[in-house]
């Protein structure tokens, strides 16, 4: 997608996976008219340890007042992440939701790191998922989100593992959704489990939106 993005002249990506950072995209949130849900760093890491800690503060700054927008944070460094929340350097608001990337069970250790954070609504991203997950503690954790891999060399995803996830989540009572079966077409794969779509993710109603 990066390759894509940069030989399409964007900006952004002149550098490819280079990491930059955009300071004048800090002022964007402020400007748009209606709240929105905002996922952040889509194609990037706000805790890559190269990201000077001012820098992530500033995100923070401008996420705390941006209250009527929900910005979604997601990270694979949680072990930074928890340094950073340990050390006090993150000011936590109802609206920023932080979540950890737990592809198969060698990671579930990032689940125990978020559960340390200050954030209101913790949730996990399981995808691409590449192995079943069974025995996931998820308390402290509002939502999972399971998705298979996509693009030209798919790793396979298991239907039993996503029915696993999905009903250790009803168990605890956490939103469940399930983004796609991926593989190399995923619009043809689609996103429907047994024949149902799940959309569920953490109540918005107690946001300012």
């Amino acid at each position: 997608m990066s390759r894509r993005l940069q030989a399409m002249g964007v900006e952004k990506y002149k550098d490819n996976f280079k990491l930059r950072l955009h300071d004048n995209e800090l002022e964007a949130p402020y400007k748009w008219r209606k709240p929105k849900v905002v996922f952040v760093n889509s194609m990037s890491d706000l805790f890559h340890k190269d990201v000077p800690i001012d820098f992530i503060q500033k995100v923070f700054k401008v996420m705390r007042e941006n209250p009527q927008h929900v910005f979604q944070v997601l990270t694979k460094r949680a072990d930074i992440l928890s340094y950073y929340n340990s050390e006090g350097w993150l000011q936590w608001s109802h609206n920023i939701w932080m979540g950890v990337s737990v592809e198969d069970s060698r990671f579930t250790n990032r689940i125990d790191l978020l559960r340390k954070t200050g954030a209101r609504t913790k949730f996990l991203s399981c995808e691409p998922l590449i192995g079943p997950l069974p025995n996931l503690n998820l308390d402290g954790i509002d939502w999972v989100i399971v998705g298979g891999e996509s693009g030209r060399k798919p790793r396979p995803m298991k239907k039993e593992w996503v029915e696993e996830i999905k009903n250790q989540c009803k168990a605890s009572d956490t939103a469940f959704f399930f983004k796609q079966w991926g593989g190399t077409n995923k619009k043809k794969t689609g996103r429907e489990l047994n024949g149902k779509t799940y959309n569920e993710m953490p109540e918005l109603a107690n946001f300012q939106i």
